[in-house]
Order: C-alpha cells, then sequence, then structure tokens
C-alpha cells in the first residue's frame, strides 16, 4: 500500500458522494478507476480512449475517471428525462459492474435516494422493499431477473421506469418480456446481434420497460449538482430479515464519508493499490469499504463471480481484499482436504510453518519473545507459505474479514502464514463499520478498536451501545423501530453482547436476540456452539434448535464428499435417505458434536440430530440475501421431523 496524502479526499473535500466522485474526477482524470471483464473485447471506432484492455488477460478492460465522468453525464440525463423530484426513490439491482457506479452516482447528482436490491433476492422480498420505499425507476440487468419481476409485477405499481442492461423483447400476449436478444454494458461495445424492429416488439407494462441502450442518449453534459447538503439521506439500505420483514435503512451523505474516510485513516492506501471487489454492492461493507475507495483513488476490480474468485486472484493480483469469512474458511478447507489426502511429511511442515508463523506474529506485535526456530521462516516461507500467498494473488497488502465473526483458527493460519488479516465489526445501522483491529496493534480474537469520534460502551445485558457520526438517521417510515434501537441520547444498541478489554478492543460475546432459553431455564448461545460444530467438516451448515424445550436438537446439512466417506467408514450406503437416519450413524454424528461443544457447560448437550442433504439457501427461503440463517423458517420447513426428534423424551 502507497500512502499518498495529497491524493485524498476528505469528507469536508467532498460534501456528498456525489462530490467524493467529482473531485477524484478533478484530482486525477487518466488515472485507472475500475477494471472489469468483457467477453466483447473489440472497441468501437472511435471510442477507444475510453477504454483499454486490461494488461493481464483478454477481456479484462480498464476505464478511467475520465471515462467514468463521460458514462455519468448520460445516466444523468436519462434520469432527468424521468422529472423526478429530490429525495425520490430509485432502485439498483445489479451485479458489481461500472454501470452500478454510474446509476449511482447520477441519481445522487439530481438527489435521488438509492435503493440497492440484491440480485439473487427472492421476488416477494424484492417487491416488499420496492413498495415500501416507493421507488420510481429501478435498473435491473437480466433476462432471468426479468422473469422473476413478472411475477410480482402486479405489486409494482410505483415504479415508473424499468431499465434493463440486457436488451429483452416481447413475444406473448400479456405484454411481459421474455427473449433476451443482447447484452447492453458500455456505449464501447457494438450490439453482438441487431435491435429487433420497433414493430415487433410489444409494450411491456404499458411501455414501462426500456433497454438501457435506448434509454441513455448518446452523449451528455453534467449538470450541476442539485443538493449539495451532507446531512441529506443519500441511501436506503434493507437489513437482512431473519426474523421478519426487512427494515429500511437511511445513511446520510455524511455517515458514509466519514466511515470510509475513518477507514482510510486506519489502512492507508494509495493510487497504485488495487481491491478485487465480490462481495454484492447492495451490502454495505462493500459500498463503504470498497466502492468509496475514490478516497484515495485506488483501483476496484469487478470480479467475475465466487466461482472464478480464484482465477480472478491470480489474475488481478489484487493488493486489498475485502471479504467475509466464508471465503477465507473456504481456502481453509481447501488446504487442509489437500494436506490429507498427501504424505504425512508435508502435513508436518505445514503445521511447523503454521506454529513458527504465528510465533513470529506475536512476537511482532509486541506479546511474545524472539525464538530460535524463528531462523527457519525464510525457508517455511519459501518452501510453504508462499505458496498459499500466490493462490492469493502474490501481491496482497492488506486483507479485511468482516460481516461475521472470523474462527480463530482460520485467523490463525493465515496470519501465520504472512497475510495481514484484521477483523472488524460493524452493522449497516453504522454505515457500517465501528472498529477495526490496527496492523500493529492486532488482537485477532477481537474485533478491534473503536474508530475515531466513536463511543463504545456495555449497556445492560452487555448490549454494546454506539454513539458516533455513523449511526443511522432511522428506519425509513419506522420510528418505533428506531426508538427502540437508538435512546434519547443516541446511543445505537448493536444487539450484540460484548465486553471491552484493558487495551480497548471489543470482544464480541453473543447475539441478544439470539439466545435459546430452554425449558429448565438455562440460556444457550446458538451462533457460538453452531461454530463450533461447524469445526467438523463433517457439516456445511449448522442449526442448534431447543427453545422451551427441555434438551437441544442439532439439523445439519451434510457436506456431500465428507458423508460419501463417512458412510462408507460407518457400512452403509450414502444414497440411500434411510442412511441419514441409521442409529449408528446418529450415534456417532452425536459424538463427533460432543467433541466439538466440549467447552459449552454441561446443560448445553445435544441429544438428537436431524441430518439433511439438501443446503439451505435464498432460494428456499432458508436464508437471507447476506446468508444468514432464517430460524423460524428453518424451524417451520422441518417441524415434523423436529417433533419426532422429541418423541419420548
Amino acid at each position: 500500500m502507497q500512502v499518498q496524502a495529497t491524493d485524498v479526499i476528505t469528507p469536508e473535500d467532498a460534501g456528498t458522494l456525489h462530490g467524493l466522485f467529482l473531485e477524484r474526477v478533478r484530482r486525477s482524470p487518466d488515472k485507472i478507476a475500475y477494471r472489469y471483464f468483457s467477453s466483447d473485447i473489440t472497441p468501437a471506432s472511435g471510442h477507444e480512449s475510453s477504454l483499454k484492455l486490461g494488461s493481464q488477460q483478454d477481456g479484462w478492460r480498464d476505464i478511467t475517471w475520465r471515462a467514468m465522468y463521460a458514462e455519468v453525464a448520460r445516466w444523468q440525463a436519462a434520469l432527468l428525462g424521468e422529472h423526478l423530484a429530490v429525495g425520490d426513490r430509485v432502485a439498483i439491482m445489479l451485479r458489481n459492474c461500472p454501470q452500478w457506479v454510474m446509476f449511482e452516482q447520477a441519481a445522487m447528482s439530481l438527489g435521488l435516494v438509492v435503493v440497492p436490491l440484491y440480485t439473487v433476492d427472492r421476488p416477494d422480498n424484492v417487491a416488499f422493499i420496492i413498495n415500501d420505499a416507493q421507488v420510481r425507476v429501478l435498473l435491473f440487468e437480466t433476462g432471468e431477473q426479468w422473469q422473476a419481476l413478472r411475477a410480482v409485477q402486479g405489486q409494482l405499481g410505483c415504479v415508473q421506469r424499468l431499465v434493463s442492461l440486457d436488451r429483452i423483447t416481447t413475444t406473448d400476449e400479456e405484454g411481459g418480456c421474455d427473449t433476451l436478444l443482447r447484452s447492453s454494458r458500455l456505449r464501447e461495445q457494438p450490439p453482438a446481434v441487431p435491435p429487433a424492429p420497433a414493430d415487433s416488439v410489444a409494450p411491456c407494462w404499458d411501455g414501462r420497460l426500456k433497454c438501457a441502450q435506448d434509454w441513455l442518449p448518446a452523449e451528455a453534459e453534467m449538470g450541476w449538482e442539485r443538493v449539495r447538503d451532507r446531512d441529506a439521506l443519500a441511501t436506503i439500505i434493507y437489513t437482512s430479515g431473519t426474523t421478519g420483514k426487512p427494515k429500511g435503512v437511511m445513511l446520510s451523505h455524511y455517515n458514509i464519508l466519514y466511515n470510509a474516510y475513518a477507514s482510510y485513516m486506519i489502512f492507508p492506501l494509495g493510487q497504485e493499490d488495487c481491491a478485487l471487489s465480490f462481495l454484492p454492492l447492495s451490502h454495505t461493507f462493500e459500498r463503504t469499504a470498497g466502492y468509496y475507495l475514490m478516497i484515495a483513488g485506488a483501483v476496484v476490480a469487478y470480479a467475475r463471480s465466487i466461482p472464478l474468485l480464484a482465477d480472478d486472484l491470480k489474475i488481478i493480483r489484487p493488493t486489498i481484499l475485502i471479504a467475509v469469512p466464508r471465503i477465507y474458511e473456504r481456502i481453509y478447507n481447501a488446504i487442509h482436504a489437500k494436506l490429507e489426502e498427501g504424505p504425512p511429511l508435508r502435513h508436518k511442515l505445514f503445521t511447523l510453518t503454521v506454529d513458527v508463523g504465528w510465533d513470529r506474529f506475536e512476537y511482532q506485535q509486541g506479546r511474545g519473545t524472539w525464538q530460535p526456530k524463528f531462523l527457519l521462516w525464510p525457508l517455511l516461507k519459501h518452501l510453504v507459505a508462499d505458496k498459499v500467498m500466490d493462490r492469493l494473488g502474490g501481491r496482497l497488502q492488506l486483507s479485511i474479514s468482516g460481516g461475521a465473526a472470523l474462527p480463530p483458527k482460520v485467523s490463525r493460519l493465515f496470519i501465520a502464514l504472512g497475510l495481514r488479516l484484521i477483523q472488524g465489526y460493524g452493522m449497516t445501522e453504522t454505515s457500517p463499520v465501528i472498529s477495526a483491529n490496527r496492523l500493529d496493534h492486532n488482537y485477532p480474537s477481537s474485533v478491534g478498536l473503536p474508530f475515531p469520534d466513536v463511543e463504545v460502551r456495555i449497556g445492560e445485558q452487555n448490549a454494546l451501545l454506539v454513539r458516533g457520526p455513523s449511526n443511522m438517521l432511522g428506519y425509513w417510515h419506522n420510528p418505533d423501530a428506531t426508538h427502540a434501537m437508538i435512546d434519547a441520547d443516541g446511543w445505537l444498541n448493536t444487539g450484540d453482547t460484548a465486553r471491552i478489554s484493558e487495551t480497548g478492543h471489543i470482544y464480541i460475546t453473543g447475539r441478544l436476540k439470539e439466545i435459546i432459553v430452554m425449558s429448565n431455564g438455562e440460556k444457550v448461545p446458538p451462533v457460538d456452539m453452531e461454530e463450533a460444530i461447524l469445526r467438523d467438516r463433517l457439516f456445511d451448515q449448522v442449526m442448534v434448535y431447543g427453545e422451551g424445550r427441555p434438551t437441544l436438537v442439532v439439523l445439519a446439512v451434510v457436506n456431500p464428499e465428507q458423508w460419501q466417506a463417512f458412510a462408507q467408514q460407518v457400512g452403509v450406503r450414502a444414497d440411500m435417505a434411510e442412511s441419514l437416519y441409521d442409529t449408528r450413524i446418529e450415534q456417532q454424528v452425536l459424538q463427533r458434536i460432543a467433541d466439538q461443544i466440549k467447552e459449552f457447560p454441561g446443560y448445553a448437550k445435544v441429544r438428537r440430530v436431524l441430518l439433511l442433504t439438501e443446503p439451505w439457501s435464498i432460494d428456499n427461503g432458508m436464508l437471507t440475501p447476506t446468508l444468514k440463517l432464517k430460524r423460524p423458517q428453518v424451524a417451520a420447513r422441518y417441524a415434523d421431523e423436529i417433533e419426532r426428534l422429541y418423541q419420548g423424551r
């Protein structure tokens, strides 16, 4: 990372989030802003200056801040044509791509409020958010999304304009659009297939649907910024809603600007840095900590997809990686699976490398003493650590984990191998970051120190309370929920229980609303138990159940490969549904669970287990768009099976 203080844009310099963009364009117009992948690598004649091929591999393109400015002007002109008023809401349902930024910046320049939507969300949830926010313009991308929207079109009466990046034509009698003709990306890309003749296209939803290619003017001049108020509402981000309907979190321009700038002050970076963006921009973590890296002018590269993430890491070779724990866990599991397949000597060498690397880290942090085994590090680094780091691109200078708790065994491995891995903590309602570890003051089991100007204290029931410039304005049209969250003195209750150490580091100890109260009055933290059980690679997903019951049971989705090997070992056929209920299987699984939760109190014992092979997902309604478990839905889905587990107990 390279610190270039003169290029850093402060919240005062920016004023608003659109002001931040304008200032970045002014300071570094010809620097690369974004890198993205396109299957069409032939620029249209006359626009070669706007885009150039990336140097890493055919198909990767760069776009400068100057070119982004020209594109934002086109989107601004198109939005002006919709005659929207300041404060009207517009929604984005796109994958991470430059158009996400273009649309948002154009909207904010006009004083519009942006509502991000998850591309993988359920249609009924999308309809609820659009109606709750009274969205006027919706930008989406694919024909598949259009098909999903058609299922709820009767609930989208507030939307006056639907804009698709892909061209879609109508062929049915209902006026629905069901045929994907071409992909409309940036204007430099010619259509792969000519647009359908106008007389063959029936009106969609009374003519509300337009392809972006037709909606955007060929050229436009950037107009002035309508609203220059840092405290104005900038965005409404809907929370996941694990127990009920999602709530709209209202964040101001300054909420986000402060948070992004405070992040930079802790982790300085420069224009030579590159971040690989793959967490959805609909999530405030990626939006603040990734998108608004424009504060320092770092390049943002948009990954193609999660399945291609390993390849993209090697191609892009980022210096900054922002991810959720699940990404690190996947790499961790892959490493250990490969070690188990290899010779014992390789496993011993890897274990030695981790042990030496971890002790070196503790020594460098001032918490340990120098040891002679540190002399082995150059060799161990060459033989082991560098090979793992090369899988991450080989250039990572900083990696940040947030969104959920990072298992200690996972952070220990990566830190020991030389990755500068930092865990932070926050929530949508705080824009989102509340705290983070520092590189030179890193306690990996903690979530770090509070950001500057952010106050924290422990309230009733050990709840973590937060007050500061990142706290939300409130919940959209929900004053009761706002007052329940933020008291009269401005303290926001995170809903998490915590302790604060003598060093000032915050340690999250549990969740107030995610406590199982058993019929004997004993209280059990399900998330902590689930994290412990998931240390066993037999399980991909786990839910502990027992509210109002005398004992605990576990619902567990098994890992397909691990299940095959385990069933064969026990002597049952993994492909037979009956094997999931085999008493020999259950007894051994219960013992494996007991081995993982032995540090919990004796009353927190699992008596029965329900094994499942169908993963819990967003599509089947068991997970939120941010992949959080919807406990009530899972319990309802398997209510009969759960009752059978408790029969006779």
